[in-house]
């Protein structure tokens, strides 16, 4: 198991990052991969942090997250030979820089800006490439969070990282599928973490509803859902149909939605599937600011009959309840109608 060494989650905490950087491997230059309306908001109070520990620095900016963007990033990088690589911001920047650590064989920081998925403290890497689905990168040797600067990202980013926590009670249940159907291995202490996270929020979604969001509970529920996968050793305690939908919509409508939307999308439907209480799903998402409509992301009832279709073949392997349904645009619309997804 590849477990991050050490987290810490903290309230107008930025100017302790360089302190933070020296317990964990005391690096002399490090670079940072961040986007660029991210670099602006945060450079300075990073700069001050660092130049305080005496750690030199070199940024770079990820534009997009493109295999071709990434080798330029990741050749510019292997120049600074520098002792450890941080990605700051969303999930891209994140990706990005988790990704380039794992090529060159360097450790990994996570500095997330804002609370958008799980990808924060997981092993995992979207982008896109040849495979539509997450890809297995390098756990973050430490993770970094000022809770402040997370309060400060825009509202749907955190409602997208409840949709993402949402989904693992749709992913744990693919998980038992798995091993009923097929003998899979299942681990019960990565799958009761990943499903508690997700808890937390069903049972405090009233509260939130009326009294706004707890960052602090959301980032640490996110936290503990990508050291679920650190242990379980694969994406399985958060990735299930859910994610393979999501993901067929990355390629059939590149840019429609955020990440967590279209788990939180797919899960309502992939519960009704799975005979779980999906109306739970959408009361939830609903008490926490998340989309429960195609429409709310601006996806095309066809687009979502389409990606439910093709969603299993991404990964054919994986046995999700996908593998029991013979799935036809037709069914797919009559379940998102029946769902009131559409």
């Amino acid at each position: 198991m590849e477990l991050p060494r050490l987290i810490v989650v903290g309230e107008k905490n930025i100017s302790e990052f360089g302190k933070f950087l020296r317990s964990l491997n005391n690096p002399k230059k490090v670079s940072l991969v961040s986007g660029i309306h991210v670099k602006k908001f945060i450079q300075k109070k990073i700069e001050c942090a660092l130049t305080l520990s005496k750690i030199r620095y070199v940024w770079h900016i990820a534009k997009n997250n493109e295999i071709s963007s990434i080798k330029e990033i990741e050749k510019n990088v292997k120049k600074d030979n520098s002792d450890l690589i941080i990605g700051i911001g969303g999930g891209r920047s994140v990706d990005i820089a988790k990704m380039i650590a794992f090529n060159l064989k360097k450790s990994f920081v996570s500095l997330p800006t804002a609370a958008s998925h799980d990808g924060i403290a997981s092993p995992f890497v979207s982008i896109r490439g040849d495979k539509p689905h997450s890809l297995v990168a390098t756990a973050p040797l430490g993770v970094f969070v000022d809770i402040d600067i997370i309060k400060k990202a825009p509202k749907k980013l955190l409602a997208s990282g409840c949709g993402d926590l949402l989904a693992n009670i749709v992913a744990v249940r693919d998980w038992e599928l798995g091993r009923d159907k097929t003998g899979e291995y299942f681990g019960r202490y990565s799958a009761n973490l990943a499903s508690m996270s997700a808890k937390i929020l069903m049972e405090n979604s009233d509260i939130y509803a009326k009294k706004g969001l707890d960052v602090r509970v959301i980032v640490e529920a996110l936290i503990s859902a990508g050291v679920a996968s650190c242990i379980a050793g694969s994406s399985r305690p958060c990735s299930g149909a859910e994610h393979l939908f999501s993901h067929a919509l990355d390629r059939l409508a590149p840019g429609v939605g955020l990440h967590g939307e279209k788990c939180g999308l797919g899960a309502i439907m992939m519960a009704k599937l799975q005979g779980q209480d999906w109306k739970k799903i959408v009361k939830t998402l609903k008490n926490l600011g998340a989309p429960t409509t195609a429409k709310e992301i601006g996806l095309k009832p066809e687009t979502l009959a389409k990606a439910m279709t093709i969603a299993q073949d991404l990964r054919p392997e994986r046995y999700t309840i996908l593998k029991e349904v013979n799935m036809t645009p037709k069914k797919a619309i009559a379940l998102a109608k029946s769902t009131k997804v559409l």
